[in-house]
């Protein structure tokens, strides 16, 4: 590798790991209110889901049937939304700015009051996710949002409303992430390039599981954790938690 590549290899992790510091200092109390409305859920009887859309599905992803995660997160999922999986690519951006798809979503999705919704948007700008976390909050569901506080800053919205998805949760957490997702520029490239807002929302989402099964634990609640099928047990472990849990799992049926 070039010297200039090296070059880029630093400082594109010294800027995720400048975000990932901001996000630990600025939104730990935000990441503890996020773990303790999902602790409340659980305890309450009530169910999980997470949704984002594009790359944004990546990190709701990433929170569902996963070793060492909570198994009664289930992924709200929207054909042609769920990471790049249609083409042209070009249609999920197209589909996430359709005014009332939130909704159809909604009144097909299991969804009830009582339960929790993760709502994941790096802008926090278009009709999806504003509508997604405004109906789910309509219909008795808490809602929390991970998304970059600079969109409703330096952009206009996109929504007829006015709003950004920060503007509908019940709990926010602020991802940091600069407007335009692209932490480098070079002489040479025409734009700017290395997005880092795929590592710092999953490792919010993995630090809200973190503090939901830690407020859990307080409580004297077991949390309903997954183990991995891949050391000794762990399927034995894995199929008891989905069958006391049955009722508040549907990526199981």
């Amino acid at each position: 590798m070039s010297g200039l590549g090296d070059d880029l290899v630093g400082r594109y992790f010294d800027a995720a790991e400048r975000l990932l510091r901001r996000v630990r200092e600025e939104e730990t109390a935000a990441i503890g209110a996020a773990g303790g409305l999902i602790a409340d859920t659980v305890a309450g009887g009530g169910r999980l889901f997470a949704f984002g859309a594009g790359h944004s599905s990546l990190a709701a992803q990433d929170v569902v049937y996963r070793a060492g995660g909570l198994a009664l997160m289930n992924l709200l999922s929207v054909p042609g939304l769920t990471g790049v999986d249609v083409r042209p690519a070009t249609l999920g951006s197209a589909l996430e700015r359709v005014e009332g798809l939130a909704t159809t979503v909604l009144d097909v999705s299991p969804l009830r009051a009582g339960d929790l919704l993760v709502v994941i948007s790096l802008s926090g700008r278009n009709a999806l996710p504003v509508e997604m976390a405004s109906g789910a909050r309509g219909r008795g569901v808490r809602v929390v949002g991970v998304t970059s506080v600079a969109y409703a800053r330096e952009t206009a919205p996109s929504h007829v409303s006015g709003t950004f998805l920060k503007d509908h949760c019940d709990v926010v957490v602020d991802s940091k992430v600069a407007v335009g997702d692209a932490e480098l520029t070079l002489d040479g490239a025409g734009a700017p390039f290395a997005s880092a807002s795929t590592v710092v929302t999953s490792a919010i989402m993995q630090a809200v599981m973190a503090a939901a099964a830690g407020e859990l634990t307080a409580r004297g609640v077991e949390p309903p954790l997954l183990r991995s099928g891949n050391v000794d047990g762990g399927r034995d472990w894995n199929d008891a938690v989905f069958e006391r849990y049955r009722e508040r799992i549907f990526h199981q049926h």
